[in-house]
């Protein structure tokens, strides 16, 4: 490390740090989250709540999928596009597909019945309400023989 260059100091403390995070993601941190890096995505714990808002800026809402499967949610985004120019005896096409995917392992039960996606200029925010928790024990009828 160059002690005296504060600003790379900074830099190579800022890169260790972003490995640590990926390392623990890889590890199945207390949220972890795998796919593209092209998405940008927040989780939040609103208490009553998990809130996932993430970016698809270019997408429409029927290109978007969202998936609940245990406690992952998948978000995957597919693109098609196609242009023609027709300018006489030059025909110029282009054709353009992207997919792009994103999963994020939640650290506790959602009740998947009161899920809701919305879709705002281009930043889609997931509201999942937790699941209530099973009462940790429960009485018992004693009975006399």
């Amino acid at each position: 490390m160059d002690r005296s260059n504060p600003y790379r100091m900074m830099e190579e403390f800022f890169e260790r740090m972003s490995t640590q995070f990926e390392d623990l993601s890889r590890r199945g941190g207390p949220i972890a989250t795998t796919g593209g890096d092209e998405l940008s995505l927040d989780v939040a714990d609103r208490g009553e709540a998990f809130e996932v808002t993430i970016d698809v800026p270019g997408f429409d809402r029927d290109e978007i999928d969202v998936r609940l499967a245990e406690d992952t949610l998948t978000i995957t985004a597919t693109h098609e596009h196609e242009a023609e120019t027709d300018e006489g005896a030059f025909i110029h096409r282009e054709r353009a597909h992207r997919t792009l995917t994103r999963s994020v392992d939640l650290p506790a039960s959602v009740d998947e019945t009161a899920v809701e996606a919305k879709l705002t200029n281009g930043v889609l925010t997931v509201t999942l309400p937790k699941e209530e928790p099973a009462p940790e024990s429960h009485g018992v009828d004693v009975t006399i023989e």
